[in-house]
């Protein structure tokens, strides 16, 4: 009866470890160019969800295996102490460096004030790496848009700043050369971009 009643526990632990894996799927397709702001917000946290996944996993072996003998009690002890010892200083570094992100400019369409201009500044060091990124409507359908990256290192030279140049234009300025999008006036999606030399 306990040999059944533990092996239910377990799966039953095992279960909520695959609901954590299926929420995180979300967030992660909502992460990519295009995908929507809200679920991205909500679901898209790999830490949290698949290191919750981990340790239910690792509970739910616990749980299942009986321990009875000196050996195999000190052989899962050793194995939760490795565990731990991985998986603490990653979820500690990730929510040192997770936090880094300073938002630099938020710029409206005049147009279209559900399209706005973002640019985050995403360096883990002194050496600036601006993200620029479009947002097109509002609630749950938000979407976001990856326009790029740009710092001293891609040859660009130094970001100068990213602005609305013209109606459904945007324009990204660095040292050495100019990126122009279009929007879509429908979709609000951008369009391929066409550089220049400054």
């Amino acid at each position: 009866m306990r040999t059944r009643r533990r092996r239910r526990i377990a799966w039953s632990l095992r279960g909520l470890a695959l609901l954590a894996v299926l929420a995180y799927l979300p967030g992660l397709l909502a992460s990519r160019s295009g995908g929507l702001v809200e679920v991205e917000r909500w679901f898209n946290h790999p830490v949290l969800l698949l290191g919750a996944a981990v340790v239910l996993t690792v509970v739910s072996v616990v749980v299942e295996c009986e321990f009875r003998t000196q050996w195999s009690q000190i052989g899962c002890a050793a194995a939760l102490l490795a565990i731990g010892a991985v998986g603490l200083p990653i979820v500690a570094l990730t929510f040192v460096t997770g936090s880094d992100a300073r938002p630099a400019v938020r710029k409206a369409d005049p147009d279209h004030p559900d399209r706005v201009l973002t640019v985050t500044d995403t360096a883990f060091s002194i050496d600036p790496d601006f993200h620029v990124e479009l947002l097109t409507g509002t609630g749950w359908s938000a979407r976001h848009w990856d326009l790029g990256r740009w710092n001293e290192r891609d040859g660009r030279g130094y970001f100068k700043g990213a602005a609305w140049s013209g109606p459904g234009q945007l324009t990204v300025t660095a040292e050495h050369e100019i990126t122009v999008f279009n929007v879509d006036p429908a979709t609000g999606r951008p369009s391929t971009p066409t550089t220049g030399r400054r």
